[in-house]
């Protein structure tokens, strides 16, 4: 009996364990639900509130990101991340990096993809290859910007950015808007121009573009990456007037006509610091003294502190390593970084995580309106191709003519750049095909001959490794006498394409890039040889991403059309034009040189290594220590060649078109400037044919206490589409901050007193109308801080040099 009572009552306790058991796992359950119930949550407490909850190892999360994992890269190359980052599925496969959540609190993760052309993505999904995924490959960012055509470029921007909104995307690391100082950067296709006016309104325009869809973009690389060379380790030396009014000028203008959502700091030195590390860059500059409201990041695995980047006001540390993190919190546990300081970089991280289309919750489909985008990219591609010679009237070709058309790229179209500016893309329209499309006949036997010469060539290429691999290229089919022969009796005109490939990681060179090639010099001089000998003529498109020698071999070109890089419906574009269906308007946004020789300062380009480190080169990712001084100083593009009196191939500003333009009636608004003036100007086509064209103002500023160019530009418009005889006046608002030049003694903007004289033209050198105004005394357009100083002077080019 008592062995069954002990049995009971065991029974009986162990129940009530059980039931005790049960009830703390309840209890700790709905604890925690009521925690999370209770904790703020993002977007319906007050930010301070949800700052507050968040832990520090989660304040580090936020401002680090979660690694990048691209295809082609082998384990161990890259920095490495949190291994449980990595578990996570990527919300768009192929994007470039993701920023941590905390579910917690709401947050969630934010997807950034590359793309200064068009959306960057994989095109095949979890191995499933029964469906792909593309993206349209928009003109490259150098022909956008010889549009000169805001409205435009603005379009262009509101197609690319549904494309990102529909592919889930948040932010858009582009546009990219470094300047051209030298024609052989390396990714000088991503960039607009060697004019900070120029790069600065394009920019602006396609920002506001993009960001119409609800999504974000990162404008890029802040400051002076304009090279590719050792570019995470070098370090450029510029004065602070050249800095400020050729290299930051054009991102000061699109923060304040755009407000991006985000900047993204660049690989290089500036006098010394990193960019992403300096806070005279990021807060005392960009935010106070330009009004920047958003977010900056770095570029991806940019600078070399975290805590420094941090404190400098760099709040995103991207793609983010296990090394950032383990810095970031030990910095913040020590109290060498402020609770205050990451506060305020998480703060942005989250203003940034609230305007997001993830945050909104915003459904995408993954299949953007390709068609309707694809004929977008075509139209800004044909309004912005430059037309730099018509002997004869050449152009338009009639309908019906037959086309004898030459060189690896006629077949072959070079749609964009490679490394992070590459697009995944449907197809490519060749210029053949366009020819085809566009009613003009293309010889059968050449185009038979070069299809198997260049399928042969690519069977022969090495493949690819990666993203940073610079573009294979294939040699210049050798065309049999025969043939030419035989091409230039049966054809009615010659088309030649000279094509060029560039990219991230890599800078150009002059012989056989910059220059032609023996093989493409033997082709040109057959092809023009045999065609003028039977009364005929030849064009030359050139399909390039950046400048290239013309002036040698131009004379043998009956008419030259610069198609750049001009995305996917390329072809199609080309034949627009040469077809006349579109009369070329596109204008030049950098200058071509007769000669490489004539850059300034061209022998030092990109940089040299410094010696005391005892490394002989460095690669493409990490670079070695390097450095490079701007000499030139303000004197970059059509800022030298006009003020020294070089001649160049083609000028700054140069476009032809099939009609002609004339200028009259220039007016100001005032005889003495008063802090603002406006100009007015009147155009009219008193050619046979409608067209557009570009007007620019230029300054020419009074002699002062500061060296000045011979001439500034400080406005542009494009008319609409004018029929013969039709006529439209344009006018150009001009400030204080137009007339003033950078005084770094006073560190303050100064518009000198004297004689100012307007001029407005169709290119930097062809000026058709001139205006003079006064201003009494000498003005001060803004004050500045005293900021990014040379660690030592730099002897910059002067006039006396003349």
């Amino acid at each position: 009996m008592k062995i069954k009572i002990s049995l009971l009552l065991a029974a009986s306790n162990a129940s009530r364990f059980r039931t005790f058991a049960t009830c703390s796992l309840l209890c700790s359950s709905f604890l925690a639900s009521a925690q999370a119930q209770t904790a703020p949550q993002l977007g319906k407490a007050p930010l301070k509130e949800v700052i507050a909850a968040l832990t520090p190892e989660e304040k580090v999360k936020l401002v680090v990101g979660m690694g990048f994992y691209p295809a082609g890269f082998p384990e161990g190359i890259l920095p490495p991340s949190d291994p449980e980052d990595r578990k996570v599925p990527e919300k768009v496969p192929g994007a470039a990096g993701r920023t941590h959540a905390i579910a917690r609190l709401g947050i969630p993760s934010l997807t950034l993809s590359d793309g200064p052309a068009g959306v960057r993505i994989d095109p095949i999904r979890g191995g499933d290859s029964t469906k792909t995924y593309y993206a349209t490959a928009f003109p490259v960012a150098t022909l956008l910007a010889s549009s000169w055509d805001t409205t435009l470029v603005r379009k262009v921007g509101v197609a690319f950015g549904s494309e990102v909104r529909d592919f889930g995307i948040d932010v858009l690391l582009a546009p990219g808007m470094n300047i051209h100082r030298n024609p052989l950067g390396g990714r000088n296709f991503e960039y607009y121009s060697e004019d900070p006016v120029v790069a600065g309104n394009i920019a602006a325009a396609m920002v506001n573009g993009i960001e119409s869809n609800g999504v974000g973009t990162s404008v890029k690389h802040f400051a002076v990456n304009n090279q590719e060379f050792n570019r995470m380790q070098l370090n450029s030396k510029v004065s602070e007037r050249a800095l400020r009014e050729i290299y930051l000028k054009g991102f000061q203008i699109v923060v304040r006509k755009a407000q991006p959502w985000t900047v993204m700091s660049s690989y290089n030195l500036v006098n010394g610091t990193y960019t992403s590390q300096s806070r005279d860059l990021l807060t005392t500059l960009l935010r106070g003294e330009w009004g920047f409201k958003g977010l900056v990041m770095t570029d991806w695995y940019g600078g070399k502190n975290p805590v420094a980047q941090l404190q400098a006001g760099n709040d995103l540390l991207m793609p983010g390593t296990t090394a950032q993190t383990q810095a970031v919190l030990a910095a913040l546990k020590s109290g060498q970084l402020t609770t205050a300081q990451i506060d305020a970089n998480v703060a942005r991280v989250l203003t940034l995580v609230l305007q997001s289309p993830t945050f909104k919750g915003l459904k995408y489909t993954s299949q953007p309106n390709l068609k309707a985008d694809a004929a977008v990219a075509r139209q800004a591609a044909a309004e912005s191709m430059v037309l730099l010679r018509n002997e004869g009237k050449t152009l338009p070709l009639a309908a019906g003519r037959k086309v004898a058309l030459f060189g690896n790229t006629s077949y072959n179209l070079i749609a964009g750049g490679t490394g992070s500016g590459d697009v995944n893309r449907a197809y490519t329209i060749s210029i053949a095909q366009g020819l085809t499309n566009a009613g003009l006949t293309v010889n059968a036997p050449l185009t038979q001959a070069y299809g198997q010469y260049i399928k042969g060539e690519k069977a022969k290429l090495p493949k690819t490794k990666g993203l940073l691999d610079p573009a294979p290229v294939i040699a210049e089919m050798p065309v049999d006498a025969s043939l030419l022969t035989q091409q230039a009796q049966a054809a009615d005109v010659a088309l030649v394409t000279l094509g060029r490939s560039a990219g991230e990681g890599g800078d150009r060179k002059v012989e056989n890039d910059f220059t032609l090639t023996a093989a493409e010099q033997a082709l040109l001089k057959q092809v023009a040889t045999a065609f003028h000998a039977q009364g005929k003529k030849m064009v030359v498109v050139l399909n390039v991403g950046g400048v290239i020698e013309v002036a040698s071999w131009r004379d043998q070109a009956d008419a030259i059309l610069l198609a750049w890089q001009p995305g996917q419906e390329g072809g199609n574009a080309v034949a627009d034009v040469l077809r006349g269906t579109v009369a070329p308007s596109g204008k030049l946004a950098t200058t071509f040189p007769v000669k490489y020789d004539d850059v300034p300062y061209s022998k030092d380009f990109p940089g040299r290594l410094l010696a005391s480190t005892g490394q002989a080169s460095g690669n493409s990712l990490t670079g070695a220590p390097s450095e490079n001084t701007y000499e030139e100083g303000i004197y970059v593009g059509y800022r030298y060649y006009n003020t020294f009196q070089v001649k160049p191939a083609y000028e700054f500003g140069y476009g032809m078109s099939y009609t002609t333009f004339a200028y009259s009636n220039l007016k100001l608004s005032a005889p003495t400037f008063a802090g603002k003036m406006t100009a007015t100007v009147t155009v009219t086509n008193n050619g046979p044919v409608a067209g557009k064209e570009v007007v620019q103002l230029y300054l020419t500023a009074p002699s002062g206490k500061l060296e000045k160019p011979e001439s500034e530009l400080k406005g542009f418009a494009k008319t609409g589409l004018l029929q013969p005889s039709q006529s439209q006046t344009l006018t150009f608002p001009l400030t204080t901050a137009d007339l003033a030049s950078f005084d770094t003694a006073t560190s303050s903007w100064v518009a000198d007193a004297g004689t100012y004289k307007v001029k407005v033209g169709a290119s930097s050198l062809n000026i058709k109308q001139t205006a003079s105004f006064a201003v009494p005394k000498a003005l001060v357009a803004e004050k500045a801080h005293k900021l990014l100083a040379p660690q030592a002077p730099i002897t910059e080019m002067k006039l006396s040099q003349k």
